[in-house]
């Protein structure tokens, strides 16, 4: 008998106790993607979430869908892994700045290039949680940590900037404050084909508190971020009077409406499809104070998908080849027979 359960969010909520420091941005994420998922039409038996080790990779107890809980670093590896041998199946990589881009950076990039069909949620809180507080890939140069005393000497990671350098097709960024925007994100991230990076700027109260505050507070984020929307001019501001052209260099420069005879007709629109990466890649590098920090889908464009051509492959081996079983394959090359 067929299934007419319609899913809503109470049926991807655990029973037991989630526990995350109080006031983790951990919450709302959980709660966002709770919302999403019965929008995206997928049975629950169909979907998995994968995580590898920190804060964010308990996330698959928490939430009621098959679920894997790796090792370190390796949440990439075992998701791509479960797409390729049963793609029906809607993946879901959960991860931290570090889990994802420190031990985890080869599996990271190698599965943005071979754009296996897996949507990855990468919690960016510029800090090791878990482990209590020592800089990670993305903590910004000079920052003062349990394992920096004297302030990094890295450059740190910009999540978009790496995805973009693997070839990524899919790249978006959202703020952990923002739980609509969130949901919107994680639907659009599942309807595309191809790895989907989300970048969410979480903030961890115990030992991070506050890192993006400078950008998401409530009284400066209108002026510091710029909500990007496939089709619309890169409009931003609390007065909605600035906005985002390309100079006589090429190179991305924030303009106010009004000055210098600039109108809303010389803004750029956001073409989020657009195979060319290289606005793409502009865009997601931007960094306050010279440039608002943008959001939203800034990347998303089509391309071959790997767990469909190896399906491709396969099917096409097993019509060709002249071995169709394991009788076949005892009886091929050179073969003895004993009388």
């Amino acid at each position: 008998m067929e299934n007419t359960h319609k899913l809503t969010k109470k049926d991807f909520v655990v029973d037991g106790p989630v526990k995350w420091c109080a006031g983790c941005g951990g919450f709302s994420i959980l709660s966002a993607v709770q919302n999403a998922l019965p929008e995206i039409n997928v049975p629950i038996e169909d979907i998995v979430f994968v995580s590898g080790i920190g804060c964010s990779s308990r996330f698959p107890y928490y939430i009621e869908t098959y679920g894997f809980h790796g090792l370190h670093g390796r949440a990439a590896a075992l998701a791509s892994g479960m797409k390729s041998a049963n793609p029906k199946l809607s993946v879901w990589q959960i991860t931290g700045d570090g889990d994802a881009m420190a031990i985890g950076g080869n599996h990271f990039i190698h599965l943005i290039r071979r754009n296996i069909d897996i949507n990855v949620l990468l919690f960016n809180n510029k800090i090791y949680g878990l482990t209590k507080g020592q800089y990670s890939p993305t903590t910004p140069k000079g920052s003062v940590t349990k394992t920096s005393p004297h302030g990094t000497i890295e450059n740190p990671f910009n999540p978009g900037e790496l995805t973009m350098g693997a070839q990524g097709t899919f790249f978006a960024r959202v703020i952990d404050k923002e739980p609509k925007v969130m949901k919107e994100v994680f639907i659009e991230a599942h309807k595309h084909k191809g790895t989907s990076i989300v970048e969410i700027l979480q903030n961890c109260v115990i030992f991070n508190n506050d890192v993006h505050e400078q950008v998401t507070g409530k009284e400066v984020k209108d002026d510091r971020t710029i909500y990007l929307e496939h089709g619309k001019q890169m409009i931003f501001g609390k007065e909605r009077n600035k906005g985002l052209v390309l100079n006589k260099g090429y190179n991305l420069e924030v303009v106010t409406i009004g000055e210098n005879g600039i109108t809303e007709d010389d803004l750029l629109v956001h073409n989020a499809y657009d195979p060319n990466p290289n606005l793409h890649y502009m865009l997601g590098r931007m960094t306050y104070p010279d440039f608002p920090v943008a959001v939203g889908v800034i990347r998303s464009v089509k391309d071959t998908t790997y767990e469909v051509m190896l399906e491709e492959q396969v099917e096409h081996e097993k019509a060709n080849s002249k071995i169709k079983n394991m009788t076949d394959l005892l009886n091929s090359g050179n073969v003895h027979v004993i009388e």
